[in-house]
């Protein structure tokens, strides 16, 4: 997918310094066990790693998911490295060494298991994303008015994450062509290399607003810091979020798998605006 408008320009990628917030830290594309991960475990308790390649809008959900797990799984470690599926998508097929790949676009996972980097039984739904609007308190953006109120001349840049290799970036464009604003909002896009980062642009004070996950705008630290407006379901095509167990998967990946889609799983993802996965309840 291009980046391009109808205009043909391309929107912005804003830079920001390494400091600037708690949200960068999910927002590369390392290599497992060099990157981001979940929440500390006593390593020398556990026995087993679980190595997890997961969507950044994941973050904070998938570390309590985590946290419980660990109540009854106290000799395995959940190592999760957060960032964009695509790129995600791409560094499985180059060999990067995940055991769970966690998808915020379950036909990622479904292509890599068609062609071989995992069983295609084990793929399956976790959730439903869903989008919104964000701005911090001191933004010109008229949240309440959704997109429509991100054309204002006085909001200067607005972040999503890039669309070519981020499910919630391929999201936030169609939505926005949706409202009918894209030549409107074209020249003030900015894209972080995933929905984090776009929220974290956000959050710091470099875009005056953002298409975000709710989940995200859920979570701590965007929680008070700013407002949130709901985008319209039916303005994008549904986030069914999905995942696959990878080569050689153990009964530990497999259990830990099984323990998102519990009822236990489910409802700290419910806690940060997920739907349950198309089709329940």
């Amino acid at each position: 997918m291009s980046g391009r408008g109808p205009s043909g320009r391309r929107p912005r990628r804003l830079r920001v310094g390494a400091g600037v917030g708690v949200m960068l830290a999910v927002t590369g594309c390392a290599t497992p066990g060099s990157g981001s991960s979940g929440p500390e475990t006593d390593q020398g308790a556990a026995d087993v790693r679980v190595q997890v390649a997961a969507a950044a809008d994941l973050k904070y959900a998938l570390d309590e998911v985590i946290d419980e797990f660990a109540v009854d799984h106290p000799e395995v470690e959940v190592a999760v490295t957060y960032g964009s599926s695509g790129n995600f998508a791409a560094q499985i097929r180059n060999g990067a060494p995940f055991d769970v790949y966690l998808s915020a676009d379950i036909e990622l996972a479904q292509d890599l298991a068609e062609d071989g980097f995992g069983d295609p039984d084990s793929v399956f739904d976790y959730a439903v994303g869903r989008l919104v609007v964000w701005a911090p308190q001191d933004s010109p953006a008229d949240v309440e008015a959704g997109i429509d109120g991100l054309v204002a001349e006085e909001v200067r840049t607005v972040a999503i994450a890039n669309p070519e290799h981020a499910p919630y970036g391929e999201a936030a464009q169609a939505a926005i062509q949706t409202a009918g604003a894209t030549e409107e909002l074209q020249s003030k896009l900015v894209l972080g290399e995933n929905i984090a980062q776009a929220a974290e642009f956000v959050l710091s004070g470099n875009a005056d607003a953002g298409i975000v996950a709710l989940s995200l705008a859920l979570s701590p630290p965007m929680t008070g810091a700013g407002s949130h407006v709901e985008v319209p379901l039916d303005s994008f095509p549904t986030l069914r979020q999905g995942g696959m167990l990878l080569d050689d998967a153990t009964v530990q990946d497999e259990d830990f798998v099984a323990f998102i889609g519990s009822e236990e799983g489910q409802a700290i993802l419910a806690d940060y605006g997920f739907y349950p996965p198309s089709g329940e309840d």
